[in-house]
């Protein structure tokens, strides 16, 4: 963070000192919520959980170079004590914002937001030094602890936005308010709690609305719903997709061998040619929206496309591909799944696996609603049509309807198997698995698949039922 005193910050979340003997000390390290981060001048803020409160390691942080705790009671050591732990922290981080020299780069969407941060900050950070979010850290606490962790050297802040209903994204564009704003897509992601697309939209939209009127909003071309987001903003409005209407466009897509994407960049600026790293079409559509943000923050298209073809996965568990010493290939893309990224996940299993055999082990897309058994079913027809081999089903009722949808599909019999839980799809795979084999692993987050990559790579010997 940006160097402040332990009295500016108190004034600034509105707080109380309590135990801080000289109020004139700075705050020179990172915020963290975490005790394991602390380091010398930190602000440990202290959050009480469901099972773990924070103000219990006031002590330890302390000893560990904390310089003060910012927590919701006295703590015995030095703190600024404030009624919301958590709307302080977002004070704090709007007052640092409106000090930085940075560009504010915000991004959302239903599918794909992760690896978009990620690659847009790859490019950006070519240019000059880019703080981004990390992982899916995009709600409420995670987005202001991202923003506090950029110094005066920051030029780029990249931050993604999560929303599980309206308003959610209007106050975290209040807290940080962007220059740049991007939406991805539409897709039914969180739909049983917003209750339609139409209300993704306009939540989604948020993102654009207070953009001020030299910044830019950046919409996919390819998404009637993001499109028409053009009408709620007064900022300079650029398409991205592969649209013959976009401004930055792909064109000549086609996927290597390997499944991995490979296209011609075109920029109002110029065109240069890409090759990803990255696998599945669907990260097509993720490299234009970063490419949008380049452009419009000066980078060249042959710069955009280097960085493009260079850029890997900064978080983990998003098509993390990693093939074992006998020539099975194992696809871990279990951190999230929604239906619009477990049918690109598809898609890229196919393209990865031409030649030789595949398994798709997936499990429940979360939050679905009303749209649960259909979208399950709709997966398991789509893993029949792309010519999977083996559909894995992991876990209860959802699990259910994926493999009902593939047999239902193509009659496959023995091709399409539902199983209890992860260690019945380990001790399936290494039973079954042969050399060559490809290993798509996906499910929403609370399923816990990332356990069975992890076993089939060795690193665990069982893994727990979930």
């Amino acid at each position: 963070m940006i160097a402040l005193s332990l009295a500016e910050i108190a004034s600034v979340v509105g707080g109380q000192t309590h135990d801080i003997p000289d109020p004139s000390v700075q705050v020179t390290g990172s915020v963290v919520r975490d005790s394991r981060e602390v380091e010398p001048g930190s602000l440990f803020v202290a959050f009480v959980g469901e099972r773990v409160d924070g103000h219990d390691f006031a002590e330890q942080v302390v000893a560990s170079g904390a310089v003060a705790v910012l927590a919701s009671r006295p703590v015995g050591v030095p703190a600024i004590v404030v009624d919301d732990v958590q709307r302080a922290i977002g004070a704090l981080a709007r007052h640092v914002v409106r000090r930085l020299g940075a560009t504010l780069v915000a991004l959302t969407g239903s599918a794909g937001k992760t690896s978009t941060k990620d690659l847009i900050a790859q490019v950006l950070q070519r240019k000059a030094p880019t703080v981004w979010t990390p992982g899916s850290f995009n709600n409420e606490i995670g987005l202001p602890l991202t923003a506090l962790s950029a110094t005066d050297e920051t030029r780029f802040l990249v931050l993604e936005m999560g929303a599980r209903g309206i308003g959610h994204i209007r106050y975290l564009t209040d807290l940080t308010p962007p220059k740049i704003g991007l939406v991805l897509n539409v897709g039914t992601a969180h739909i049983g709690e917003f209750g339609g697309r139409e209300q993704i939209a306009q939540a989604k939209g948020e993102i654009v609305e207070g953009l001020p009127e030299d910044g830019a909003a950046i919409l996919n071309a390819d998404d009637p719903l993001v499109r028409a987001m053009a009408s709620r903003t007064k900022a300079k409005v650029i398409l991205f997709g592969e649209s013959d209407e976009a401004d930055v466009r792909a064109e000549n897509v086609r996927l290597t061998d390997t499944g991995q994407p490979s296209f011609r960049l075109r920029t109002p600026s110029g065109a240069s040619d890409v090759t990803m790293r990255l696998y599945g079409e669907h990260h097509v559509s993720n490299a234009l929206a970063a490419a949008a943000v380049a452009h419009e923050l000066g980078m060249s298209a042959e710069e955009i496309a280097t960085a493009l073809s260079e850029a890997g996965s900064l978080s983990r568990w998003r098509m993390e591909v990693t093939e074992r010493p006998d020539g099975v290939t194992v696809v871990n893309d279990a951190y999230n799944a929604n239906p619009e990224s477990m049918r690109a996940a598809l898609r890229a299993l196919a393209a990865m696996g031409r030649g030789r055999r595949t398994w798709a082990v997936l499990g429940k897309m979360a939050e679905l609603g009303d749209e649960a058994l259909a979208e399950h079913d709709a997966v398991g027809r789509l893993a029949v049509r792309l010519n999977v081999s083996k559909l894995v089903a992991v876990g209860g009722r959802e699990a259910s309807w994926l493999q009902l949808g593939a047999y239902n599909e193509g009659s496959w019999g023995e091709e399409s198997v539902h199983v209890s839980d992860a260690q019945a799809a380990v001790d399936l795979l290494r039973s079954q698995l042969r050399p060559g084999d490809v290993v798509l692993v996906k499910a929403s987050r609370s399923v816990g698949l990332e356990s069975v990559a992890t076993a089939l790579l060795g690193a665990e010997g069982e893994v727990a039922a979930r």
